[in-house]
């Protein structure tokens, strides 16, 4: 028997399925199940489900207990080979997929639906356009058509299976939930906030620090409005641009340490306070909406309740279930490894092959054992920081490792050319035009961005992201030296959630978190060894998979804990 079948859910109710020949057509009759989760659980045989969404799909058969090996999401392939064939941005769904294959007028994709505080209903709703089976499977023979013309063929199906695991990863992570003691939260905020008055007000200590600042500029001043804070400094004859932390700290007056104690405490409580917990944490569990694949280099997004930006001192909240631990494990210097892998660079590619200080040996080599400088430099030529010492940075590490730094040189070329860059494995950057730091967080591409909510300000060296407004050739060069590391990590990152999901399925344990280098692994006490070999294997196979045999090693910084406050 085949081991990949085709399901579509039917508007009955139940699931259209059919088991798949080699060129994606069926390979035997359409059948109707009434049920979805039992048309799945009656065929044992299927190795690989293909259906449009995985977001629409999964979630149901989760909430009965049934999950699948492996998947081809029809519409994350879409989205990957219309990257790939410098089409970006245009409508991604099956629905469109189809009509561009029959001629027709394309459809404009739905808008995308945020997620409920504290509900999982976006995910057990069906989205998008439904297709009949055989309509489907038409658009999934024409896609696994036009894998054999991409650039590299066996890539771009190997990122393809990647995105398609990784949307299964996602709705799991979703179903299964971050373990979060509402109690520890309550207490955290009390400790740090204070009292909390009714009707929504500022909590005591917000308010006692609003005191503070004002007394300091000697005029009642709104801490939480930058542009009032720029005046009153302005006022005390300061001239400053932001009320960053970055360009503020350093200023000699009364204001400043008062001002960035309310800043810090003023985002815990609008971003994960007392309304956040209420809304976001169920039953001891947090559900974030986690998308794979949210951004254009590939990185993960989620959907609301901010589970990618959780402050330090809230992760105490993140507490395993009793007799259970948090295994967190954190790639260690990824990005340097990843370029010493896409690069080739012989020397990089040595001091990459080994799980001690990356950035040392850098510096051992480079920059005379210093390894803040060596630090920079390897990180300027990712990030394309060609200025001042940058520049000089760069010129010493071009010097003792040329392959990786002509590497980053030549997408940032490309890009500044207006031609399409690609990730190792296939991933495409397209040539359009964009800037501006909001946007950059919206592809992924980590900036020096505004630390507070709606500071964002203008940046003469914002990168350049697809679908935003003009940019120079200069930035479009930065996003995509950038993009070519960052988006390769990502796909790294794919196949080690792909190879860890699989190593864990024997277990009770459970992956509950992940962020671009970080994932954190929910198991029994008695498991927890048992998942820190597995990430370690998984981080190898993924290596291998992804860059080939390369000396280049992936090590994590892992923990088991109880909290996960306290792995780090």
């Amino acid at each position: 028997m085949t081991g990949r079948w085709a399901l579509a859910p039917a508007e009955d109710g139940g699931v259209d399925v059919a088991p798949l020949g080699p060129d994606g057509l069926p390979a035997g009759p359409v059948r109707r199940e009434r049920d979805p989760a039992g048309a799945v659980r009656s065929r044992p045989e299927a190795t690989r489900w293909v259906w449009r969404s995985t977001a629409d799909v999964y979630p149901r058969l989760l909430a009965t207990g049934v999950r699948v090996e492996r998947c081809y999401d029809i519409e994350v392939a879409e989205t990957l080979l219309l990257g790939h064939a410098g089409r970006y941005g245009e409508p991604r769904s099956a629905a469109a997929a189809l009509a561009r294959l029959r001629g027709g007028p394309v459809p404009p994709d739905p808008p995308q639906r945020a997620a409920e505080p504290g509900a999982q209903s976006p995910l057990f709703e069906p989205t998008g356009t439904q297709l009949p089976l055989t309509d489907l499977l038409a658009v999934y023979a024409d896609q696994l058509r036009r894998h054999e013309t991409a650039a590299h063929p066996g890539n771009m199906r190997l990122l393809t299976a990647a995105e398609s695991a990784g949307t299964l990863v996602a709705a799991e992570m979703n179903h299964a939930g971050l373990p979060w003691s509402a109690e520890v939260h309550r207490r955290v905020l009390r400790d740090l906030l204070g009292e909390r008055y009714a009707g929504g007000g500022e909590p005591r200590r917000l308010a006692e620090l609003a005191d503070e600042v004002s007394a300091a500029f000697g005029r009642r001043v709104r801490p939480d409005l930058p542009a009032d804070v720029i005046k009153a400094f302005a006022q005390a004859g300061i001239k400053v641009r932001s009320t960053r932390r970055w360009e503020i700290q350093s200023l000699d007056h009364p204001a400043v340490a008062p001002l960035l104690e309310y800043k810090k405490l003023y985002r815990i409580w609008v971003a994960h306070g007392w309304s956040w917990l209420q809304d976001w944490v169920r039953e001891g569990r947090f559900r974030p909406e986690f998308q794979a694949g949210g951004t254009v280099t590939g990185r993960w997004v989620t959907h609301g309740g901010g589970a990618l930006q959780i402050p330090k001192v809230i992760r105490r909240a993140v507490v395993a279930d009793p007799g259970w631990r948090l295994v967190v494990a954190d790639a260690d210097q990824m990005e340097p490894r990843v370029l010493a892998a896409i690069s080739r660079d012989p020397g990089l590619m040595e001091v990459a092959g080994r799980e001690s200080d990356l950035y040392q040996a850098v510096s051992d080599r480079a920059f005379s054992g210093d390894r803040d400088q060596a630090k920079l430099a390897v990180l300027g030529a990712v990030y394309g920081q060609t200025s001042g010492d940058g520049l000089k940075n760069l010129a010493a590490l071009r010097r003792r490792f040329p392959k990786a730094v002509a590497y980053v040189d030549e997408a940032a070329r490309a890009g500044e050319e207006g031609r399409l860059v690609r990730t190792w494995l296939g991933r495409t950057c397209p040539p359009a035009v964009g800037a501006g730091e909001d946007a950059a967080e919206e592809a992924g591409i980590p900036v020096e961005a505004a630390e507070d909510e709606g500071e964002a300000q203008a940046d003469d060296h914002a990168p350049w992201v697809p679908g935003y407004a003009s940019a120079d050739s200069r930035a479009r060069g930065r996003f995509a030296r950038n993009f070519v590391v960052q988006g390769s990590a990502a796909d790294w990152a794919l196949l080690l959630l792909a190879a860890l999901r699989q190593a864990c399925a024997g277990l009770r344990a459970e992956l509950v978190f992940f962020q671009h280098d970080e994932v954190i692994v929910h198991c029994p006490a008695e498991e927890a060894d048992t998942v820190v070999t597995a990430i370690r294997d998984a981080a190898a196979l993924a290596g291998r998979l992804t860059f080939g045999e390369t000396p280049v090693r992936f090590p994590f910084t892992t923990a088991v804990v109880e909290c996960y406050a306290d792995a780090k």
